[in-house]
């Protein structure tokens, strides 16, 4: 078979674009619903950015291509590893000959003391918070290091795979480079950034080198299609093999019957969460707050997005995350929650201003939500912005609502550390994605982190969303399952059941059959 070229391709409004690509026998082309990137560092990147740079990184362990599963992590950087007896230090050994990007030598100890380092920095990383149980990363040799621990964590194999802080740069890149370094990232991958054109493309270009063998794809275009109906059109025209579908009974149900495509949906799912930001007035109010989670109907958003893709939750940890607690108990009640807004001193209703994102995962389910409050009295002025801007916005809280969706790590500590614990709180140092400035668990989430009595620890977490629950930091929502639509001539090279980065990852074995 000839060497394939996988054109990634991202928003726009027509399909002129694809007279850009270069002529070849074989090309994979591919479309992402985002306007452009947001972040591209490794230690600051969520969402699309995060779907791009599992292609470009590799971690100490990983989660095998096809699979979310944690109890599947394997070798990746690391070819083998032990652990102290008392699980408060763990020595990894390196694989020998792995090679960077653009030229910058082969990878060290010294390369993954200074990424995990740099992950656990709030200066440079977003995801520093996860990294509290780490008391110190040490180099014993050019191919070992050790890690230490405050405390037995059960969950460090998860810390260190090939998600968020857990991706391993080159330290040279990141010194030599500088700012640019965030533009053009420095990994191990199959795939290497070789440039990005603002709101139209990332062009990654194939790894020779790769530890694991040469990709039998020698390019990728990842560019920006906003647009739900451009994608759509060209998927049907064939002239995109691999799209980012949307998240829609409807629309799944329609491409399930074309003969020549296939939908797949997995997790991790993202789950969706409507954030209440307890420090603008009036949802410093408990009762407020409590009027908001009485107006919300999730049954009935559920059914709007439809069995396939959605999956209610009934905790503020995500559906089968180790440590959910099913303890939120609120019901619609529409009476209750006017009343409530009543003694809070809005016997005519409040109006809130929030911030959301015009993708349509996003959009046609806040505006269920907007619909659902008001009949409370409860009056949403939408702010519409693209993606990239809401999620600047979000983090400057500019929104009083922050309807938001995420996948993580299953355990119910990366949840709640991310966006429960004050240290995330948005606006700090240490800043993750509090978006409610919710405090109330702090004792609990530090005490199950550092619990190494596994009863004690679900007891501790259970306690945790409990009291999260009764202040209403936020309103669980429902898992929204990954959905991506595929000629079937595109072969991964793996089978599909999960994502832990939230779509298909291209390795060196995906091929496309012409």
């Amino acid at each position: 078979m000839k060497k394939t070229t996988l054109a990634v391709l991202a928003g726009l409004t027509a399909m002129p674009w694809l007279a850009a690509f270069p002529a070849r026998a074989e090309t994979l082309q591919l479309a992402v619903g985002t306007s452009d990137i947001t972040n591209i560092d490794p230690h600051r990147a969520n969402g699309f950015d995060s779907m791009l740079l599992s292609n470009v990184f590799d971690g100490l362990v990983r989660f095998p291509p096809g699979s979310a599963d944690p109890a599947a992590l394997e070798p990746d950087l690391a070819e083998r590893w032990e652990a102290a007896v008392d699980g408060k230090s763990w020595t990894f050994h390196l694989r020998k000959g792995v090679k960077f990007h653009g030229g910058f030598g082969e990878l060290s100890a010294d390369d993954v003391v200074f990424s995990l380092k740099r992950a656990a920095d709030p200066k440079t990383s977003s995801f520093a918070a996860t990294f509290a149980s780490v008391a110190d990363v040490v180099k014993l040799d050019d191919l070992t290091v050790r890690i230490d621990l405050k405390y037995p964590d059960a969950g460090l194999l998860g810390l260190l795979s090939n998600f968020h802080g857990g991706l391993i740069t080159s330290k040279e890149a990141v010194e030599q480079l500088g700012s640019a370094f965030s533009a053009k990232p420095i990994g191990t991958g199959p795939f290497a950034i070789a440039e990005h054109v603002p709101q139209q493309h990332v062009r990654l270009v194939a790894n020779k080198d790769y530890f694991r063998g040469a990709p039998k794809i020698d390019e990728i275009f990842w560019r920006f299609v906003l647009s739900d109906s451009s994608r759509d059109l060209a998927f049907q025209s064939g002239q995109l093999d691999l799209i980012y579908g949307r998240r829609e009974q409807r629309w799944v149900t329609q491409v399930k019957a074309r003969p020549d495509a296939v939908v797949d949906i997995f997790g991790q799912g993202e789950f969706r969460t409507l954030h209440i930001n307890r420090s603008i007035k009036p949802l410093d109010d408990v009762r407020v707050r409590q009027a908001i989670g009485l107006a919300i109907d999730v049954d009935q958003i559920v059914r709007f997005v439809g069995p396939d893709v959605a999956r209610k939750g009934c905790s503020v940890v995500p559906p089968r995350y180790r440590g959910e607690d099913c303890s939120w108990t609120a019901r619609p009640d529409i009476a209750k929650a006017k009343a409530l807004l009543a003694e809070a001193g809005h016997p005519a209703g409040i109006t809130l201003s929030v911030v959301v994102s015009n993708i349509s995962s996003q959009l046609p389910i806040m505006e269920v939500i907007q619909n659902q409050l008001a009949k409370a009295g409860i009056k949403l002025d939408m702010k519409v912005v693209d993606h990239p801007t809401y999620q600047q916005q979000i983090r400057q809280n500019a929104s009083a609502l922050v309807f938001y969706g995420a996948a993580r790590f299953p355990v119910a500590d990366t949840y709640l550390t991310e966006f429960y614990h004050s240290a995330a709180t948005v606006g700090k140092p240490t800043a993750m994605s509090n978006f409610s400035h919710c405090d109330v668990a702090d004792a609990e989430i530090e005490q199950a982190r550092k619990e190494g009595d596994a009863a004690q620890q679900l007891a501790a977490w259970k306690l945790a969303q409990e009291k999260i629950h009764k202040e209403v930091c936020s309103v669980p929502l429902f898992e929204l399952q990954q959905v991506w639509a595929r000629s079937k001539k595109v072969d991964y090279g793996y089978e599909l059941k999960g994502a832990i980065n939230i779509a298909p990852q291209i390795t060196e074995k995906t091929t496309i059959k012409r």
